[in-house]
C-alpha cells in the first residue's frame, strides 16, 4: 500500500505496527481487501443493493461491442445472435452456484474452486487462467480507450497504452472502498451515454433494425449455420470467467437473513450470473451498430466502439459535441472496467505465489505484475487479432468453471460427495485433489486439441461444447472412482465451535491468531499443530516449515 498506517484489527481496534514478518504483512495489507481469506462480517457493512450495484459496475466493459460487432460482421445477425444467446445461456448455468457459494460464504472464486475439486495447491493452475482473463481483458479494453484518445485527443496509439494503463494504478490500490465508491457514482451516467443513441437510431430510423437484422456476414453462409454458430459462442465464452471478477465484489455481501432475504438473493442473482444478461444486450448492439457504421467506416474499424458510438452520436446532436461524448464514454467504461481487472488480477496472482513460495510481497507488486502483461499485449496490438486470443482462451476459461459448478451442484448436492460447506484453509485440504484437477486439464487439453484442428476441420468448431461437455461428465465420474476421499484432509480444524452460525451464516465469533496476534472470525482460523492456540488462515499460507499445520485426520474421507 502508499502509506504505514497503524494498523487495525477486522473489529476496527488500533495496534502497532510489527514490520518484518510475511504473516504480519500479510495481514495489514489484507485488512482492506481480503487477498487471501474469507471477507469477515465486521467489514462487510453494505447493503445487497450496494454491492450489487458495485459489482454491475465491472461490467462496464466496451469489449462486448466489439466482441458481438467481429462476430456479426463474420457470420452475420442471425447467426451471431444465435451464438450470443447460446453463450449467454451457459454462462448464466455454470455462473448461478458460483455466485451463490461467494455471496454465501464470503469467499472468491480461487477459495471456491479450492474446496471445489481442485485441492489447496491444484488450484494454481485456476488462479493462473483467472489472472490471465484480467490481463487480456485489460488490454483489450486499453486499446479500445486508446482509439478514443487517438480520435479525441490525437493521441499515438502507443502513448493512449501508456495513460490505459497508469491511469488507474491510483483508484486501485484501496481496494473494496474505493471502487464500490467509483462504480456508484459512474454507473448511471455510462448507461446514458450507451443506451440513448441506440433509442434514438431505432425510434427515429426504423430502417435500421431491418438492416441489421438482414445481414448477411462475410463468410457467406447466410441464413443458421451450426458451425457458425459454435465458433462465435467459443468467442462469447471466453467472457464465462468473468463471474471471479463478479465474485470479488459479492463476497462482500452482508449475511443472509430472513429480513435481507429478497434484497440478498436479487443482487446474487442480478450481480451474479445476471451480469451476462447486460453482456449479451451490449454484444448484440455491438452487432446493430457495426452494421449502422460499416458502410462509411469500412468492416475493420466498424469493430472499435469508438467509430460506432461516434456515429451513432453524430445522428442526435450537434457536431462539436460528438468526439467529446463518444471519448467520454470510452474513458469511463475503460476505468470502471479496468479498476476491477488490475484490483481481480492482483488478487489471483498474490494468492498463487503466496501458497507456493509461502512470502507476501504485497499486493501492489502484482497490480504492477498484471498491468506489465496487459502493456505488452497492447504494444503487440491484440486488438486486430481478437477473435483468435479469445476463442483459444475460451477453452481454458469454460473447462475450470464448468469443472467448479458441477462439483457444487452435482458432486456437493447430488452424489454428496464433496463437503457441502466450502473448505480453504491449509491442512483442511490435500495438496491436490484428482477431481478437478483431472476433469480441468483433460477438458481443457482436449478442447484445445481440437480448436487447433488436431481431430480435423470439421470438429474444430465444436471446441468450446467440448470443454464443457468433458468437465461435465469427468467431474462427478471422478469423484465416484475416487470415493470423494480427496476432498478433505482432516474433517475437523481442532475448534469445537461450528464454522456456521444458526441461519447458515459464517460465524462472527472472534479468536485471536497467536502468530500475527491479531483477532479474525471462525471462519479463518484452525487450531495450531504445536501451540494450544489457534492460527489464521494467513498465518497458514505463509508458514514456510509448516509448524502451524495441522496433521493430516485419520478420519479423513
Amino acid at each position: 500500500m502508499s502509506t504505514e498506517p497503524r494498523l487495525k484489527d477486522p473489529a476496527g481496534r488500533e495496534e502497532s505496527p510489527r514490520p518484518g514478518a510475511d504473516a504480519e504483512h500479510a495481514a495489514r495489507e489484507t485488512l482492506e481487501d481480503y487477498t487471501l481469506r474469507f471477507a469477515p462480517r465486521s467489514y462487510r457493512r453494505w447493503t445487497p443493493t450496494v454491492v450489487a450495484t458495485t459489482a454491475m459496475g465491472g461490467i462496464a466493459y466496451m469489449a462486448d461491442f466489439s466482441i458481438g460487432a467481429g462476430i456479426g460482421l463474420t457470420h452475420g445477425t442471425g447467426n451471431a445472435l444465435a451464438a450470443i444467446l447460446v453463450a449467454a445461456v451457459i454462462i448464466f448455468v455454470t455462473g448461478f452456484p458460483l455466485a451463490y457459494y461467494g455471496a454465501r460464504y464470503n469467499i472468491d472464486l480461487d477459495l471456491i474452486t479450492r474446496g471445489s475439486g481442485f485441492g489447496y495447491y491444484g488450484s494454481v493452475l485456476t488462479s493462473v487462467i483467472f489472472a490471465s482473463f484480467t490481463f487480456i481483458f485489460f488490454a483489450l479494453e486499453g486499446a479500445i480507450m486508446a482509439q478514443g484518445l487517438k480520435l479525441g485527443l490525437g493521441l499515438p496509439l502507443w502513448l493512449g497504452y501508456l495513460v490505459s494503463t497508469f491511469m488507474v494504478i491510483p483508484l486501485v490500490v484501496y481496494g473494496m472502498k474505493a471502487l464500490s465508491k467509483l462504480q456508484v457514482w459512474t454507473t448511471p451516467v455510462w448507461l446514458l451515454l450507451m443506451v440513448g443513441p441506440l433509442v434514438y437510431l431505432m425510434v427515429t430510423d426504423p430502417g435500421t433494425v431491418d438492416r441489421w437484422l438482414s445481414y448477411a456476414g462475410t463468410d457467406g453462409q447466410g441464413g443458421l449455420d451450426t458451425a457458425s454458430v459454435l465458433l462465435g459462442s467459443g468467442v462469447c465464452l471466453s467472457l464465462i470467467a468473468q463471474i471471479g471478477e463478479q465474485i470479488d465484489y459479492l463476497r462482500f455481501m452482508p449475511p443472509r437473513t430472513d429480513a435481507n432475504r429478497r434484497a440478498w438473493w436479487a443482487a446474487v442473482v442480478v450481480a451474479g450470473p445476471g451480469w451476462v444478461v447486460l453482456g449479451a444486450l451490449k454484444q448484440a448492439i455491438g452487432v446493430f451498430l457495426a452494421v449502422y457504421v460499416i458502410a462509411s467506416v469500412g468492416p475493420t474499424a466498424a469493430a472499435e466502439p469508438i467509430q460506432q458510438f461516434k456515429a451513432a452520436f453524430d445522428a442526435m446532436m450537434p457536431s462539436w459535441l460528438v468526439v467529446p461524448l463518444a471519448v467520454a464514454l470510452v474513458v469511463i467504461s475503460q476505468i470502471k472496467i479496468n479498476v476491477t481487472n488490475a484490483y481481480s488480477g492482483s488478487l489471483a496472482w498474490t494468492n498463487s505465489f503466496t501458497r507456493l513460495t509461502k512470502r507476501y510481497p504485497g499486493r501492489m507488486v502484482f497490480v504492477l505484475l498484471n498491468l506489465a502483461f496487459a502493456l505488452t499485449l497492447m504494444e503487440a496490438d491484440m486488438f486486430s487479432f481478437l477473435s483468435h486470443v479469445l476463442s483459444f482462451y475460451s477453452n481454458c476459461a469454460i473447462a475450470w468453471v464448468v469443472t467448479v459448478a458441477t462439483d457444487i451442484i452435482v458432486n456437493k448436492y447430488l452424489l454428496k460427495l464433496s463437503p457441502h460447506a466450502p473448505e480453504f484453509r491449509r491442512g483442511m485440504l490435500y495438496a491436490v485433489n484428482p477431481v478437478g484437477t483431472v476433469a480441468f486439464v483433460a477438458a481443457s487439453g482436449l478442447s484445445i486439441a481440437l480448436y487447433f484442428h488436431a481431430l480435423g476441420d470439421t470438429l474444430q468448431p465444436y471446441s468450446p461444447v467440448a470443454a464443457a461437455l468433458i468437465a461435465f461428465v469427468l467431474t462427478p465420474l471422478m469423484a465416484v472412482l475416487t470415493k470423494g476421499r480427496y476432498y478433505l484432509r482432516r474433517t475437523t480444524d481442532g475448534i469445537d465451535e461450528p464454522l456456521l452460525d444458526a441461519d447458515g451464516n459464517p460465524s462472527a465469533a472472534l479468536y485471536a491468531c497467536h502468530v500475527c496476534r491479531q483477532e479474525f472470525e471462525r471462519p479463518d482460523v484452525a487450531a495450531c499443530r504445536t501451540h494450544d492456540a489457534v492460527v489464521c488462515s494467513l498465518c497458514l499460507s505463509t508458514d514456510r516449515i509448516g509448524d502451524h499445520v495441522l496433521p493430516a485426520s485419520s478420519a479423513a474421507i
